[in-house]
């Protein structure tokens, strides 16, 4: 193996796991500084709100690398794996996973810009089909590759950690205000992903 192959191949690792810690650190900052925000008895524009929206976008860029990376892991443990492994069925799991997850962070970019940039909100709204299914995209896709992760070889996270993850977006979908809770919670399930993957 040359230098840039191993260049290569290091690179979904750092992603992986840079992303895992990164995107729920970053996500449990927002909601701190939203609560922030909040404390005047309106979230809108402000240091806070600036901030914490800025902080978001950064996590779900690192999302999508999370995404990306785990793709690219889980597709060359899979074509190592013995020749009982369905590849074929295995790639379009992962595509379609892939793909859901990064639509659904699209969506999400695409509506933290419309905060920050009320003008750009304005003209380019999110329709509200997509604004309902871009948090289902994302969740399916990154929950769908985490499962596989979990389940398996080399098994790069542990059974609870999907189920965890799983557990975080259940605070956020109910009251934004809990969004600290939920991202501990998926900084819980996703923090193997830094220990095991190297």
């Amino acid at each position: 193996m040359t230098g840039t192959d191993a260049r290569v191949s290091r690179q979904p690792i750092r992603m992986v796991r840079t992303a895992a810690v990164g995107a729920p650190m970053l996500v449990l900052l927002y909601g701190v500084l939203r609560i922030i925000d909040g404390l005047d008895g309106d979230h809108g524009s402000g240091w806070a709100w600036n901030l914490g929206h800025a902080l978001f976008l950064v996590a779900f860029v690192l999302f999508a690398g999370l995404v990306v990376g785990l793709r690219r892991l889980l597709a060359s443990a899979g074509a190592a794996g013995s020749s009982t492994t369905p590849r074929t069925g295995l790639r379009v799991l992962l595509d379609v996973a892939t793909a859901a997850g990064l639509v659904g962070v699209a969506a999400f970019l695409w509506v933290i810009l419309g905060d920050l940039f009320p003008r750009l909100a304005d003209a380019a709204p999110l329709p509200d089909p997509a604004m309902a299914a871009g948090p289902l995209l994302f969740q399916f896709g990154l929950l769908t590759l985490l499962v596989r992760a979990a389940v398996g070889r080399p098994q790069l996270l542990p059974g609870w950690g999907p189920p965890l993850v799983l557990l975080g977006f259940v605070p956020i979908a109910v009251n934004l205000d809990l969004l600290p809770i939920g991202a501990a919670l998926i900084l819980s399930g996703l923090l193997p992903l830094w220990h095991r993957v190297h």
